[in-house]
């Protein structure tokens, strides 16, 4: 699917962002999620690179990629995670969500051992059909109370150029520790 016409991408850092263009940035987000997109949530999107799509002076289109560190068989990655990805619900099934998760897989494969997300159920398909692999075994985190397992967590990944072989998605993959949703 082509992206729309019109549709400009471009990344900025969090830190380059006025305050102006991140008010509107949170507002894209809880419209996008429909009101489920919290403080925590929030918190989780900054602090990375942001691929920001407009048409016009009009936001319609976002992701972050984050650094964590993912510990896959006992070995720590230097992980570009991939947060708050949202279209503006009048711009949907025109192409920009691809358009951002191209530009997302670009920052990630250039520059990270692994990109990773948690994908809601809406957008598994998308994706899937992008080439993310579903994390087959259990997922986990660190926590101030130790590892805790969190079972149901829909987790991605990409592999990259970086990747130490051989990635075995069938083993136990632990974040690290942040408030709110851990994956």
């Amino acid at each position: 699917m082509s992206t729309s016409p019109g549709v400009q991408l471009r990344t900025a850092r969090t830190a380059d962002l006025p305050p102006a263009e991140l008010t509107g940035l949170r507002a894209l987000l809880d419209a996008a999620f429909a009101g489920r997109f919290g403080d925590d949530d929030w918190s989780h999107a900054l602090g990375g690179v942001h691929v920001l799509a407009t048409v016009g002076a009009d936001l319609v289109g976002h992701a972050s990629v984050v650094v964590r560190r993912l510990t896959s068989g006992g070995r720590p990655l230097r992980t570009g995670y991939v947060e708050a990805v949202a279209v503006a619900a009048a711009r949907r099934r025109q192409g920009i969500g691809s358009a951002v998760m191209a530009e997302v897989e670009r920052l990630v494969t250039g520059g990270f051992e692994l990109g990773a997300l948690s994908a809601s159920r809406q957008a598994l398909g998308l994706y899937t059909a992008r080439g993310w692999l579903r994390w087959t075994g259990e997922v986990a985190a660190h926590t101030p109370d130790g590892v805790v397992d969190c079972p149901g967590e829909a987790v991605f990944v990409l592999p990259t150029p970086a990747t130490p072989a051989p990635l075995d998605t069938a083993v136990r993959l632990v974040c690290d520790w942040r408030r709110g949703d851990l994956w």
